[in-house]
């Protein structure tokens, strides 16, 4: 299984297409393919970039949660599924994002590809910038990393 760590400030040429990072290129595993699926997350105005491998584990965990005739599961697999894309790597280790997804999260000339552990997140530069961090995030990292220890303690 991959494990992407860093962010990386990338260029966007004029046909949406983005050079995955050297890094990230290292720690795909073979299984992978150079295939991805890209979606817009359902919490934050960015992409979400997963290795096949990694999306094929993320469907066996919804395909266990979903029953195919609940209306509201249907209505969840439809936004869950919405302007997803499969897409590959070129020769040059490039991955050509849809204009439209790129439009979507206001991602233009310059974009952060940011390693979260088996996935990678795809932001507009500027909007990566004003996501969680200083105090936000250590009062966040307090608040479930206090509560998990406290549990493993009892």
């Amino acid at each position: 299984m991959s494990s992407f760590i860093g962010d990386y400030i990338c260029k966007i040429d004029d046909r949406g297409r983005i050079t995955l990072p050297t890094a990230f290129k290292k720690a795909m595993s073979s299984d992978s393919k150079e295939t991805f699926v890209v979606k817009k997350d359902i919490y934050e105005k960015c992409l979400i970039l997963y290795p096949l491998n990694e999306w094929e584990r993320q469907m066996e965990i919804i395909r266990s949660k979903i029953n195919p005739y609940n209306k509201e599961h249907n209505i969840f697999l439809r936004g869950f599924f919405k302007g997803t894309a499969e897409i590959e790597l070129d020769t040059n280790n490039r991955i050509l994002i849809p204009k439209r997804m790129l439009e979507e999260c206001n991602i233009e000339k310059e974009a952060v590809l940011a390693g979260q552990d088996t996935k990678i997140e795809i932001w507009s530069k500027n909007e990566y910038e004003k996501v969680s961090s200083g105090e936000d995030f250590a009062r966040l990292a307090e608040r479930i990393m206090a509560n998990e220890e406290t549990k493993s303690e009892k």
